[in-house]
């Protein structure tokens, strides 16, 4: 593994995934148990009011957690908080990026380092951000 510079502010390298295919969820779907239809079955999606199918959300957390884990080592990562902002269709590409930066706890006795993680797509739109502890 290559040695990060992890000074606060640093911008760490940035990963792209996919473009994501239905494939990928349903690979996802069946590795997880997660079933719903909505997930990989066109007609049952656009019953439910979407132009399509997209992800389950948890293949984007998983991304991101690759990403973590390739670039800091599985040992370094020692938490990973997950929010989902708007669903990934078939053909998105996600970016994970992140930026180290130092956090105080808002006054409390909590003195932590965190990399600010995002997917993104090339279009801007975030789908996924995480705060991640692993100092």
């Amino acid at each position: 593994m290559a040695r990060l510079d992890l000074s606060i502010g640093v911008e760490l390298p940035a990963r792209t995934f996919g473009p994501l295919s239905r494939t990928d969820f349903v690979r996802y779907q069946g590795a997880s148990g997660d079933f719903n239809p909505i997930h990989h079955d066109e007609e049952f999606a656009r019953s439910a009011g979407f132009d399509t199918v997209f992800s389950v959300g948890m293949l984007q957390a998983g991304l991101l957690a690759t990403y973590c884990t390739d670039l800091l080592g599985p040992a370094n990562v020692r938490r990973f908080k997950t929010q989902f902002r708007e669903q990934v269709w078939p053909g998105d590409r996600l970016i994970a990026s992140a930026r180290h930066h130092h956090d105080t706890g808002g006054g409390r006795r909590r003195d932590q380092r965190h990399r600010d993680l995002r997917h993104r797509r090339p279009r801007g739109r975030r789908g996924l951000s995480q705060p991640l502890s692993s100092s």
